[in-house]
């Protein structure tokens, strides 16, 4: 198993743990807009899986994302480091990780 593979695993099992201590559902967190355009669970996993193009912020025209995590949240490289890699850096993960290019 990669880095990149545990890493992910360790996230699916830290959001499953806050959605059990806050008895929060896929349906709640969709109602809450953490998916735009996703359909609910109750109309089939295939749905209500979110993809990156749906969950990504939209940007403005040019500017292509060198950075995304898994929600979809992108950064171009220009300027400070958005939050969520801000975050993801202090807790010890590199920046390399999040590339997509």
């Amino acid at each position: 198993m990669s880095e990149s593979d545990s890493a992910k695993l360790a996230a699916v099992a830290w959001i499953r743990e806050q959605m059990d201590r806050h008895a929060l559902t896929l349906d709640d967190l969709v109602e809450a807009g953490c998916f735009d355009n996703v359909a609910t669970a109750s109309a089939g996993a295939e749905e209500a899986a979110p993809s990156a193009a749906t969950a990504a912020a939209p940007k403005p025209a040019g500017a292509r994302p060198l950075y995304r995590n898994a929600l979809g949240q992108s950064w171009d490289g220009q300027g400070e480091y958005p939050d969520w890699l801000q975050r993801a850096v202090n807790a010890g993960q590199s920046i390399e990780f999040f590339r997509v290019d």
